[in-house]
């Protein structure tokens, strides 16, 4: 985008510590060319709008600093000084937050898409807009209904490191020492910074998560307090969803609010991007199975493990915390860390040839009569995969893969006729008699009244790992 001659809008968003702000200074830092990056604050108008003046007053004057109180009149006046900058050579302007702005100044969105369309649209400028808001940026910037919806030229969702990267991070940790850093942390770069990798999983939990005043006890606060202002019963909601609630029902009687009420708290979780609605992958968008997640690892932790152990830990006793995390880190990352990297892997293999066919989209699928943890599914195709998941610390039976195909139509959609692939992912790995059932799948398993089997996979963390690891490569 820098190397077009045109005006360009880049519309940059993500999480909080996901690294857009190290992304755009190692860009600046690397191309070496003529830019301006400002970040906002969680300020009045009347602030951001005199510290964005001084930033560009003072990049186009180096040596005769603006005073003080110097600030453009207007956003409007502001923008055509950005402009100027722009006449004759190419600029880049990075405005970092500019969710901050919005916050104070909704109108901002309108008068940058003015200025846009009568001066900036026309001159060298490289503007990127940058937040961590996700919910707000696609509202203001990228929506329909949006001021500058169709004035940007490109978008970037700025998304956590994959599992795949871990490897380069945390060469000296195994495969199983990797996923519970990522069952933690997910992939946010800053807080990888921050693991020891000379040190043991269970001493590092100890030094970032369970000492007094530590950095990452007040990070769920302040994600939240990006998003609201009172977030007691956001608290509530997340500390029931992360507990097992997965209904509004259930969410609504575990945290003690209104069901009316956490219809709405739920609404800005999901539009901050820390929980979603799942809906089983074969069903419609209004099937009333859907069920609630939080989805940012982090929190999701935190308020598993160590939010209802606060008075422990303020009074440095972490030991029974570390205890509760140590006696159910393995189903935790079972019941999630480990299905999301078989999920990742189902969908890469498929697209790459590795499995017979690519699905569309993966998920999970379930019925009040059964479950399954990983369902890629292809529509047109008609084709669908069925997975096991299993994180224990031992080989795996044959009983799970004929339960598994036992469920095949309870899942597989009743319209058309599908072709099913079936997968087995095992932390260990699989029993010989567990290996025996999947090599002869096709002679021991009879076809159902609309589907045929194509075959059977088994995998363990080791293949699962290499592969992920090999395919985030560019």
């Amino acid at each position: 985008m820098w190397d077009d001659t045109d005006a360009a809008l880049l519309v940059l968003y993500g999480r909080r510590r996901v690294g857009k702000t190290r992304l755009l200074e190692q860009w600046i830092k690397q191309s070496q060319v003529r830019a301006l990056y400002w970040m906002a604050e969680p300020a009045s108008a009347a602030d951001q709008l005199r510290s964005f003046s001084q930033s560009r007053y003072n990049f186009a004057n180096p040596n005769a600093p603006a005073p003080l109180d110097f600030s453009y009149a207007t956003w409007e006046q502001a923008w055509q000084q950005v402009a100027i900058l722009a006449q004759r050579e190419r600029f880049a302007l990075f405005v970092d937050e500019f969710t901050y702005v919005l916050s104070v100044m909704p109108s901002i969105a309108g008068v940058l898409q003015k200025a846009w369309d009568h001066t900036l649209n026309r001159t060298n400028l490289f503007l990127v807009i940058s937040g961590s808001h996700p919910g707000m940026m696609q509202r203001h910037m990228l929506s329909y209904q949006a001021p500058l919806y169709g004035r940007a030229t490109g978008q970037l969702h700025l998304q956590p490191l994959p599992f795949g990267y871990t490897q380069d991070f945390f060469p000296n940790y195994q495969p199983d020492e990797r996923v519970a850093i990522y069952a933690i942390f997910g992939g946010i770069p800053e807080y990888w910074e921050r693991i020891t990798p000379t040190l043991s999983i269970s001493d590092n939990i100890r030094r970032q998560l369970l000492t007094p005043n530590n950095r990452m006890q007040t990070e769920p606060r302040l994600l939240l307090q990006d998003f609201v202002q009172d977030i007691h019963n956001y608290v509530s909601i997340l500390g029931a969803v992360a507990g097992g609630a997965r209904t509004q029902k259930e969410i609504s009687r575990r945290a003690g609010l209104a069901q009316g009420h956490v219809s709405k708290y739920l609404s800005v979780l999901r539009d901050a991007g820390f929980i979603e609605r799942r809906i089983p992958i074969t069903a419609t968008e209004s099937s009333r199975l859907g069920r609630y997640h939080v989805i940012d690892p982090y929190l999701r932790f935190y308020y598993r493990f160590l939010f209802a152990r606060q008075a422990q830990l303020a009074m440095n006793e972490p030991d029974l915390a570390l205890a509760e995390i140590k006696r159910h880190l393995l189903d935790f990352i079972g019941a999630h860390t480990w299905e999301e990297l078989c999920r990742e892997w189902t969908l890469r293999a498929g697209v790459r040839g590795v499995l017979p066919f690519a699905a569309d989209q993966v998920g999970s699928a379930w019925t009040k009569q059964a479950q399954v943890d990983v369902v890629g599914i292809n529509s047109m195709e008609k084709t669908i995969f069925l997975g096991e998941c299993k994180w224990q610390d031992r080989l795996v039976s044959r009983s799970v893969l004929r339960q598994l195909v036992a469920k095949t139509s309870e899942i597989v959609p009743k319209q058309g006729q599908w072709r099913v692939c079936y997968l087995g992912f095992a932390r260990n790995g699989w029993t010989e008699a567990a290996q025996e059932y999947a090599n002869g799948i096709l002679a021991e398993a009879s076809a159902g009244d609309n589907w045929q089997i194509v075959e059977m996979r088994l995998l363990d963390l080791n293949q699962v790992d290499a592969d992920l690891r090999d395919w985030v490569r560019p």
